[in-house]
């Protein structure tokens, strides 16, 4: 039992979601859920390397969310590029299949799974595969949220096993947006606008869904504080 307000190494909750996924006769599931910036991507990698570096190479392997953007040339067709990144701007059925796949093929067997390229913007099909990892960690913006729209997302909740929530401060927030959006090549203006009018709407939108997670978290040096 993990206590509030709790100081947790890397390590120590590496240790945890090895111990919960094992004895399962099938893989383990974890999702990290959380704001856009809170740093999901690089805290499931680095999650994925100490499960690694403890139960052996191959044991777990990330499964992002953003492989499942739909592609720019569709987004404007409808008119949604410019809302990209939003809840409805993610193949929600894709996404579910894929989980599904996941968590009922047998370990051992190849299910492949879509990356994300941020230099050219775009889905990569099969830009991962899975075969013999026992634990796989998914991370997204919108893994706890409601039904959007037409966008399914309350279904994703039933696929995992367990679900974290990475927190973090709303300025940092707006600045790893801003340095994100520059970074990949965006003018300075362009990003504040995109910033203001879509990413903060959205991390309002997702902090909705931090009651629902199993467990969170907000980075505090190399430790991870359970709130």
């Amino acid at each position: 039992m993990i206590s509030e307000n709790a100081a947790w190494s890397l390590g120590a909750l590496a240790e945890r979601v090895w111990a919960r996924a094992q004895g399962r006769g099938r893989r383990f599931v974890l999702g990290i859920a959380g704001p856009p910036g809170a740093g999901k991507s690089t805290f499931a990698a680095a999650l994925r390397d100490a499960v690694n570096a403890r139960a052996g190479a191959g044991a777990a392997e990330v499964a992002p969310m953003d492989g499942f953007h739909v592609t720019n040339a569709e987004l404007r067709v409808s008119g949604a590029l410019p809302r990209k990144g939003e809840p409805d701007t993610f193949d929600v059925a894709a996404y579910l299949d894929r989980l599904r796949a996941v968590r009922e093929t047998p370990v051992g067997q190849r299910v492949s799974w879509p990356t994300y390229d941020r230099a050219l913007h775009e889905p990569v099909p099969d830009g991962v595969t899975f075969d013999r990892q026992p634990l796989i960690i998914t991370e997204g913006n919108y893994l706890l949220l409601d039904d959007y729209g037409g966008a399914g997302w309350s279904a994703v909740r039933e696929y995992l096993d367990e679900a974290w929530y990475l927190d973090a401060p709303v300025e940092q927030l707006r600045e790893r947006l801003l340095e994100r959006h520059i970074r990949g090549g965006k003018s300075e203006a362009f990003a504040r606008d995109k910033v203001a009018r879509s990413d903060l709407m959205n991390v309002e939108l997702v902090a909705k869904t931090r009651e629902r997670a199993d467990l969170v978290l907000r980075a505090a040096g190399r430790d991870y504080l359970v709130e």
